[in-house]
């Protein structure tokens, strides 16, 4: 299927700490471009720096992989200020993130392009506007809710880069 000239080639997923909401939706994002057939390079951050150099929560890769995605080779990673040079699309996994990345994208100062920014579930007809509500306190039941969230909104990005 054609896609949209408006179609990123770059999308960065950004979450607090880059260990459970945003690299799982780098891994459901990048197989679900692939299977669509869209050159996506795909890459997940963190707004906060405590987990730089971890691989992500135990939980999350257990409850990714029962669903068919391997994360054990990700490593979290701090935003920064060249990221916004580096990627045409930002998403940020809930309103705090998103506020986080403006302040950041509004000290840039010189004339280059910068990234989009947009909440991940604004496309999403299901979430559209909704958190993906971070499960790092939780229990099973909000890891599950992070993969249904994450699958329904990477469909929805997906979806609108193509041609239908």
């Amino acid at each position: 299927m054609p896609i949209k000239p408006s179609t990123p080639s770059s999308v960065l997923l950004v979450c607090l700490g880059n260990i459970c909401r945003s690299p799982t939706a780098e891994e459901v994002l990048r197989q679900q471009a692939a299977i669509a057939g869209i050159s996506l390079k795909v890459d997940s951050a963190g707004t906060g720096n405590w987990h730089i150099g971890h691989a992500p929560d135990e939980r999350s890769q257990r409850h990714a992989k029962a669903h068919g995605y391997n994360l054990s080779k990700l490593v979290a990673r701090q935003i920064k200020p060249q990221d916004f040079y580096d990627f045409d699309l930002i998403l940020a996994m809930d309103e705090q993130n998103l506020k986080d990345l403006q302040a950041i994208k509004s000290k840039l100062t010189d004339d280059k392009p910068l990234a989009r920014l947009a909440l991940f579930s604004e496309e999403d007809p299901t979430f559209g506007g909704d958190d993906v509500p971070d499960p790092y306190h939780g229990d099973s039941d909000e890891f599950e809710a992070v993969i249904e969230r994450v699958e329904s909104g990477a469909k929805a990005w997906v979806d609108s880069w193509l041609v239908h």
